[in-house]
């Protein structure tokens, strides 16, 4: 007879095992990733595995053509993959599927093109899309065929300036390095760039295979190689960004902190796990990943996981990024972003919580800290949506950024967030799908998990319309725990990507809500003993 455990107490091992793999992991577990790959592909033909990459936008193509997310979540994924499969059908020995591939791809683009409404608000959107779009244009014009049009609200003229000036010899500016993929042959070797431990470049692969030419790749002999080669999944695709440390340690640690998950960890993995962070922050803040410059979302969850740690830094480090009524990830930045400030409200009111005689924390500080959650505070509620979401540059889903806002505007928010963070259960409570399910295409466990989470974490202890709906959530979540399934891309970055570790960990810490939560924990009693065959450390 299998041995049956509570779910609880199946808990500590898990978290467990996933500290302990977190901590021993250099890159962060992020799935493969369409655009980038489809990069490598059309820049790095002579790095080892091409047609193990090549074979992998094949299998990644949809049936009608596309690559990627939903609605215009395609429209990057699909300029980026149709680009790289056009520029293999001109190579020596093309499998024939690969001019299928791409004509399929390019009717697939004309498609979303004669549709689109608005551009994604995806990194660096405004420039990539007409730099895929010339190249895939470029193709056609060889090819005899017609052009696709250009959409609106792209900047091919930011694109050009920015080629022009690296054609000069001009530096190119930090923040671009991530994308340095975009702006053509001037970007090898240049001088401006500053590979990290002369392996990668901006925490990109493409990246990276753009600074080093695909020459230099050829011969194998440059670290880059082994960096790249390093990142390359199984089934050829490499992750949209890597490594990701900081940015996947500091999220996974401080939602099962504030969740109030027990960390069971050995000692040595925390204190390798803390030291980590702490050695991603300089002066200037921290940064998510190695060659990326450092922005407020990072630095806030770094500062936050630290102080429930019990290892705080000072918050003097958000200052650089104070914009007044708000903060801002980047300096010039297209959009704010309403979850990166939700997390400066996290870090700002755990730091005040922290004991009087803090020796990080002076009476200065204190003051400063105590204004600036209050105007952050006001700001969250006035960009709050009047059907009671919120929205957000770094993720597809709207539960994504109403769960950071409304849980920490219930924690640290006070009498000015009470009705904002009413509206957000009530947005929650109206969006239920059959099931206890919740997603803004299709029901997803990671936005089921938010939802669950909000519920039990920002909601009334006498709203009696949570308990069974959060129930139904959990129940939900229980039954798709070890689900095999692939989450789907919903994080913004230069295109969607999924963050495995840190959606499994959402899942972990809205069942520890819900096992834990006197409302909703009888409810589910039945579910409570599950085989500990059943209960692993993996999600899908």
């Amino acid at each position: 007879m299998t041995p049956r455990v509570s779910w609880l107490d199946r808990t500590a091992e898990t978290v467990r095992t996933l500290l302990t793999d977190m901590a021993a992991d250099p890159n962060g577990q992020f799935e493969p990733c369409v655009y980038e790959t489809a990069r490598l592909v059309a820049l790095a033909p002579s790095l080892p595995h091409h047609r193990q990459r090549v074979a992998f936008l094949l299998r990644e193509q949809r049936s009608d053509g596309a690559w990627g997310g939903p609605a215009e979540y395609d429209l990057v994924t699909t300029l980026s993959a149709t680009e790289a499969l056009l520029t293999e059908r001109h190579r020596e020995g093309t499998d024939p599927a690969v001019t299928s591939a791409a004509d399929r791809g390019v009717e697939a683009l004309s498609r979303r093109l004669a549709e689109l409404d608005a551009l994604p608000d995806t990194v660096a959107v405004e420039i990539m899309v007409p730099a895929l779009l010339s190249e895939v244009n470029a193709h056609l014009a060889r090819l005899g065929r017609t052009p696709l049009p250009e959409p609106a609200g792209t900047r091919a003229d930011l694109l050009d300036a920015i080629r022009d000036a690296l054609a000069q010899g001009h530096a190119v500016p930090e923040k671009l390095w991530h994308s340095l993929e975009l702006f053509g042959p001037s970007v090898r070797g240049a001088t401006s760039v500053q590979p990290v431990d002369n392996r990668l470049v901006g925490c990109s692969p493409a990246a990276t295979a753009a600074w080093l030419g695909d020459d230099v790749l050829g011969e194998g002999q440059h670290p880059g190689v082994a960096y790249l080669l390093s990142v390359q999944h199984e089934n050829g695709g490499v992750p949209v960004a890597a490594p990701l440390t900081l940015f996947e340690r500091a999220w996974v640690l401080s939602t099962l902190l504030d969740t109030g998950v027990p960390i069971t960890a050995p000692r040595p993995v925390l204190d390798r796990l803390v030291d980590s962070l702490h050695g991603a922050f300089t002066d200037d803040g921290a940064a998510g990943g190695a060659g990326l410059p450092v922005d407020v979302d990072d630095t806030a969850t770094g500062l936050h996981a630290l102080a429930l740690l019990g290892s705080p830094r000072s918050p003097d480090v958000l200052r650089g990024f104070d914009r007044g009524d708000h903060f801002f990830c980047f300096p010039e930045e297209r959009t704010p972003s309403t979850s990166a400030n939700a997390h400066v409200v996290q870090a700002l009111g755990t730091t005040l919580a922290l004991p009087s005689n803090t020796p990080v924390l002076d009476e200065t500080q204190r003051a400063w800290c105590s204004e600036r959650l209050d105007t952050v505070v006001r700001w969250l509620v006035a960009n709050q949506h009047p059907d009671g979401s919120w929205t957000d540059k770094w993720h597809a889903s709207p539960y994504y950024a109403t769960v950071c806002c409304a849980v920490a505007l219930s924690r640290h928010g006070g009498p000015a967030a009470n009705d904002a963070v009413r509206r957000a259960v009530d947005w929650v409570l109206a969006g239920e799908q059959d099931g206890g399910v919740w997603g803004r295409w299709e029901p997803t466990r990671e936005e089921t998990a938010y939802a669950v989470r909000l519920l039990l974490l920002a909601s009334d202890d006498t709203d009696e319309r949570v308990a069974p709906v959060a129930a139904r959530g959990a129940r939900s979540l229980l039954r798709h725990w070890s689900d095999e399934r692939p989450h789907p891309p919903l994080w913004h970055d230069k295109d969607v990507y999924t963050p495995t570790r840190i959606i499994q960990v959402e899942m972990l810490a809205a069942l520890y809500a819900a096992h834990t939560d006197p409302r909703t924990a009888p409810l589910l009693a039945g579910l409570s003993d599950l085989s500990t065959t059943s209960v692993g450390t993996g999600v899908g």
